[in-house]
C-alpha cells in the first residue's frame, strides 16, 4: 500500500472520536493495516495507531523487536489490534520516557508512570478475538496507542513538563540505562484466541 505522513500534534483528527471496525473484510480496513505497518517500519517505531495517519478507526499495531539499539527481552511478532479493549492494569506502575511519532521530529521524550502488566482483549485482521497479557515495553506501547484511540498524547500524562527532554539528550542518557533496560524488559507475554 503506501507509507503515510503521521499527523502532528494539535490536529483536530488526533482528538477526534475513532469508531470500531464493522466490516473486517473491506478494502478499506485491510489497505488501512497495510498503511500502518508500512508507516511504522518507515518511521521506525514500536507502535502506530490509526489516528496517526488520519484514519479516525480503532485499530493499532505494535511490533517491539531487539535490534542492535534496542533489548526488549522477549521479541514479539507484529500484531494487529482492533477495536481493543483494555480488561486489567496492574496496581504496580512504572515511570518510563516516552516519545511519539506525532511530535515534531520525534524530538521531545517525557517521563509517563504506567501500569507494569495489563491485559487487553482485541480481533486480529482475520476477526478472530484474542488475549493478550504482557509486560514491559509492549504493556507500554499498547497503552501508549490505546490512549491514542482515545484522543489523548503521551505529552499530556508526562509526569514534570520541566522533565521533558530533546531526542540526543533521550538517546545519550536515557534510552540505554540500566533503569530504563530494566523497566522495559518484557518478560510475560501471553497470547490465546478467544
Amino acid at each position: 500500500m503506501a507509507i503515510r505522513t503521521i499527523i502532528q500534534v494539535n490536529n483536530s483528527l488526533l482528538k477526534a472520536p475513532n469508531h470500531p471496525v464493522g466490516n473486517f473484510k473491506s478494502s478499506y480496513v485491510k489497505n488501512l493495516i497495510q498503511d500502518l505497518k508500512d508507516t511504522m517500519v518507515h518511521e521506525g517505531l514500536i507502535g502506530i495507531a490509526a489516528p496517526q495517519i488520519g484514519k479516525n478507526v480503532r485499530v493499532f499495531i505494535t511490533h517491539p523487536t531487539n535490534t542492535t539499539f534496542r533489548k526488549v527481552g522477549k521479541a514479539d511478532s507484529l500484531r494487529i489490534y482492533i477495536n481493543p479493549t483494555l480488561i486489567y492494569a496492574s496496581s504496580k506502575q512504572v515511570e518510563i520516557y516516552e516519545g511519539c511519532g506525532c511530535v515534531p521530529g520525534i524530538n521531545k521524550f517525557g517521563p509517563v508512570i504506567r501500569p507494569k502488566e495489563i491485559k487487553i482483549h482485541a480481533y486480529d485482521e482475520n476477526q478472530n478475538l484474542f488475549e493478550l497479557i504482557c509486560d514491559g515495553i509492549l504493556a507500554r506501547v499498547i497503552q501508549h496507542e490505546l490512549d491514542h484511540l482515545s484522543g489523548i498524547e503521551f505529552l499530556e500524562k508526562v509526569v514534570d513538563k520541566k522533565t521533558i527532554v530533546n531526542r540526543k539528550y533521550y538517546i545519550d542518557n536515557i534510552k540505554n540505562s540500566p533503569s530504563t533496560k530494566q523497566k522495559s524488559m518484557i518478560t510475560k507475554i501471553e497470547y490465546k484466541k478467544l
